[in-house]
Parts: C-alpha cells; structure tokens; sequence
C-alpha cells in the first residue's frame, strides 16, 4: 500500500515514521529541500522536492493512483487543496491537518463532504481532549475507550503505598469485568499473568467495563489522588484554549497564564467562571500570586518542549499536586517522567495514531500508542475467515506478545477467557507489542 505525507514537518515525520515501519510504501513530499533531509537520512521513505498543493506533482507516478494521501502541512487552505487534487488523481483516501478551531467546529462536516476529505486532523484538539478525559479520571496517567465507550483502558502508577504493590495478580482482588492487562516496568511490556506481581513505580493498565473501571479508579485515587478542582494552564496557544474551555464547562476553577496580552483576551473571552492572566509563566512571584500551591493539576503549553520542563518543574517545587506537560519530540516522553513529570503527551504521537488506525484499515478502528509508541491497544473487528475466528483463545496460537483483554459482542462487552470464542463481527481489544503489530493483526483479519 502506498501513502504520501505532504509536508515533512515534525508531525509528517512521526507519521512517516511509524508508517515506514510496517508494510506501507510511504512517499514524502515538501516544497522545501531542507525539510526532507531528516527523513532521507533516517526513515525507509521515497522524498519529493515539490509542491504538494500542486496538479503537476499529482500527476508524478510516484504519487498518482497512491492508495492515502495524508496532507500535514502547517497551512490548512494547502492541505485542503491537496486532498481535493488527490481524489481527482485517482487516489482513494485522504486525511487533512486542519488547525484553525472555526473549522473543526463549525465547518467540520461541510469539509468532510465537499472537499472530499476522509479523516479531519486537529494536534491541538486531540490533545485538548485527551488531557481533559484523563483529568476527569482519578489517579489516571491516561484514558482511552473503545467500542463506542463500551470498553475503558485505564493506566495508573503502582506507588510504594498502593495496596495493589508486591502483590501477585492472581491474590488481587478486581472488580468483575476488570482486566490487568499490561505492566511497563523499566522500558519493557510485560503481558502479565498470575504469578507476576505490581511493582512500585511500574505503569499498570487496566481495561474493562467502564463502570467497573470507574469504581476501581476511584478505590485507586482514595490513595493515589484527588479530586481535580482547581487547574492552571501555562500557555494560552490552540491546545490551552480548547483545554480550557472544556474544563471550564464541567465546573473546574481554571486559571491560564500567558505573556502574550493577545492570546490570553482569546482565552478570556471563552471562559464563563475561569480566568485569564498576563504575565511570564517563569516567574515564580506571579506564581505564587496566583497560588500555585493549591492547584491540583497544572499543564504546561508552551511551544517550547525544555520550558514546559522547566516551568513543571518549579510548580512542583512550589507545592501543585500533579503536572501535566503537553511535547513536541517524542523522545522527550521518556525522560520527563524519569525526572517527575507526571503526565507527558505527545501531541504528534496522539495525531499520529489516528492516521495510522486509518492507514491499516481492514478491520482496525483505533490505534492508541503507548509508552512512546513501544506498545499499542488496538480495536479491531475480527473478520470473517480470519485466522483466530471461531476457535477458543486457547488454541487460536497467538503471539505471546500480544493479549486479548476485552471484546465486545452486540451491545455487550465482557472479558475473555482461555475458552472464549471469538465469532465475526466481534470489537476485540488488544494490547500488543508495536513492532509485532503487523504480525499480531494477521491473526484478525480475512483472507483478501
């Protein structure tokens, strides 16, 4: 199958990246020669120094007749014009970055339908979204569901005084409906099984029903955190406006800083009980003004990946519960949460999971990358004639890593078993190691 990503930026690259790892034939195209040298060096990918907004580069034979084309630019009128010249240059799917909010909002539909356009891609939004829905959860590092929110993974930190720690899985006692179903212990995916125990510090999913996995979060957080009342946002860009505004809605006390007077009257005017104020997120005496000491989350949002370090940093020095930091390279994941950030997000690995659910197709539904993309839960719609359809789990030979945590049959999700049968038809979950990805969903798919 072959893709082509116009626009070599930060967001084109992760997508490229994560795409030219697998079977995809990916083509990247940029008006701009030096953007194309990373990717030429690094990745498995064809580059093209052109106009990707353009009807001659269509006509390329590297490019025309492609199955997906994904338009990731910084400029959404190039984007559009890109999808639209695709679908006229015989190529069958495309996916558009759309950054301004009004369009996303109000002009979504009318986009998707008259510029021909398959998947809408808004970084700031998703990202906006996926800090809110795990705010909303207790204790929670991330939250995601599935199946149409039949299904809810929840992930969690096992701390020193968790009751959960040093204890082996089969002596926990769950809630029914509720799985563990992955443990990320130094860098590595652990499938867990009885005799395997949560260890301190270790990252733990769960999945399960969401009621159930309700109730456990809230058992957890009794221990691991408190409620979230009261959030200050540093940095008044795309991202911390629509994070705002959300949480503004759902009754949190919310309270956005940022130097540009500008941006913060933008934010101001969206806000019904919330605050906007002007001044310098480094500043520690404005900090402590506007008592950072009583926020239960604060979440960095600035452009620049070291200062949201830094100013995460200093709120936890002067005394917030819990920091969220929003960055732009993956590999910096890793290493703010060795140095106590609690929650890192990665808005191009969040865009990027979207477009490569879409670009594996055949059954797949969702793609959500865990732990910097070393590890994925994915829904999938088991197929007909697929390998592991209509036999028990137990005799369905699949690799040891992955793991069948939840499926959902009609309006009923449960949680299988060694003798489950899975039927066609069926919103199966899984968690898999990503580099056995495409092994792992061989397993799902029929015949073609």
């Amino acid at each position: 199958m072959r893709v082509i990503v116009i626009g070599a930026g930060k967001l084109g690259y992760s997508i490229a990246e994560l795409l030219s790892k697998e079977s995809f034939d990916v083509v990247m195209v940029d008006h701009d020669a030096a953007q194309l040298d990373a990717p030429k060096e690094t990745l498995d990918v064809l580059t093209i120094h052109a106009n990707g907004a353009s009807p001659i580069t269509m006509n390329e034979p590297d490019i025309r007749g492609a199955d997906i084309l994904i338009a990731v630019t910084g400029q959404d009128e190039v984007n559009m014009v890109a999808c639209i010249l695709a679908k006229k240059h015989g190529i069958h799917h495309t996916v558009a970055r759309i950054r301004d909010m009004q369009f996303m909002g109000e002009a979504k539909e009318y986009l998707k339908e008259n510029f021909d356009i398959d998947i809408l891609l808004n970084p700031e939004l998703i990202t906006a979204h996926e800090i809110n829905r795990i705010l909303m959860t207790p204790a929670a590092l991330n939250v995601e569901d599935f199946a149409h929110g039949k299904v809810r993974l929840f992930e969690t930190r096992i701390r020193r005084n968790s009751p959960y720690a040093r204890q082996k899985l089969k002596d926990v006692v769950l809630p029914p409906g509720v799985l563990a179903g992955m443990i990320f212990r130094d860098h590595r995916m652990i499938i867990p099984h009885g005799d395997d125990a949560l260890l301190p510090r270790d990252n733990a999913y769960f999945i399960g029903i969401p009621s159930a996995i309700e109730e456990f979060s809230q058992t957890v957080a009794q221990r691991n955190a408190r409620p979230v009342h009261h959030v200050m946002i540093i940095g008044a860009g795309r991202t911390g406006r629509a994070l705002a505004t959300m949480l503004d809605r759902q009754g949190v006390a919310v309270k956005v800083i940022d130097k540009d007077r500008e941006r913060g009257q933008l934010v101001a005017g969206k806000l019904r009980h919330g605050i906007a104020v002007w001044g310098d997120g480094t500043d520690i005496t404005l900090l402590q003004e506007e008592d950072v000491a009583t926020m239960d989350v604060v979440v960095c949002l600035t452009d620049d990946d070291k200062l949201n370090l830094m100013l995460a940093l200093i709120a936890k020095h002067l005394g917030a519960d819990k920091t969220v930091v929003r960055v732009m390279r993956n590999e910096y994941v890793e290493l703010m949460e060795k140095v106590g950030v609690d929650i890192v997000l990665s808005s191009r690995l969040l865009s990027a999971s979207e477009v490569l659910a879409f670009a594996r197709r055949g059954g797949v539904v969702s793609v959500s990358l865990l732990e910097g993309a070393k590890a994925e839960a994915v829904e999938v719609i088991m197929q007909e004639g697929a390998p592991a359809a209509g036999k028990r789990l137990m005799d369905a030979k699949l690799p040891k890593e992955c793991l069948v945590c939840a499926y959902v049959r009609g309006d009923e999700a449960g949680i299988p078993n060694g003798t489950t049968v899975l039927l066609p038809g069926d919103r199966i979950i899984l968690f898999i190691q990503t580099q056995f990805a495409q092994k792992v969903m061989t397993y799902f798919k029929g015949k073609e």
